[in-house]
């Protein structure tokens, strides 16, 4: 004999109906599994929509690992200080206390899934060092060496 399901149980399937929705600077977050929201144990579902030009700045999880899963887009990914152009259906892995970024730098949205274990762990769930060296300065100094100068790009002026 099946047992009644309780209607204050949580949700076993979720959907864009009841997914707990949160909006922070860079884009919109569908949490799918977390602590007090589902029955998880072990993982952390979050679906991101970043909006361009926007980014989740350097931060660390100090007891979680993470993967991160390019659903839509192009994201530039960031794991300590090496960076990849992560494309639909590639994904970045993250052991826990290691700095990295996500950021999208295109014209268009890109989604992914951000997927922690475990779900529950003693302490912060993530620490922003963003302000401190060398995460501070590390994105725009990588950004300002592509960028040359007109005069060592080899441009010419005219004199007429």
């Amino acid at each position: 004999m099946a047992r009644k399901a309780r209607s204050s149980s949580p949700p076993r399937f979720i959907d864009a109906r009841n997914a707990q929705i949160e909006l922070a600077p860079w884009g919109k977050h569908w949490w799918l599994s977390r602590p007090g929201f589902t029955d998880t144990r072990q993982l952390t579902l979050v679906r991101v929509t970043m909006r361009p030009g926007t980014g989740h700045r350097f931060h660390y999880h100090p007891a979680r690992e993470e993967i991160i899963y390019v659903i839509d887009g192009v994201a530039e990914q960031w794991v300590d200080r090496e960076k990849r152009t992560l494309k639909a259906g590639e994904c970045a892995f993250i052991r826990e206390n290691v700095v990295h970024a996500i950021h999208n730098a295109s014209k268009k949205p890109m989604t992914f899934l951000a997927i922690l274990s475990p779900a529950e762990a003693e302490g912060p769930f993530l620490v922003d060092c963003y302000d401190e060296e060398p995460w501070r300065s590390l994105r725009k100094t990588r950004a300002s060496k592509k960028a040359k100068p007109a005069s060592a790009r080899g441009t010419r002026t005219s004199s007429r």
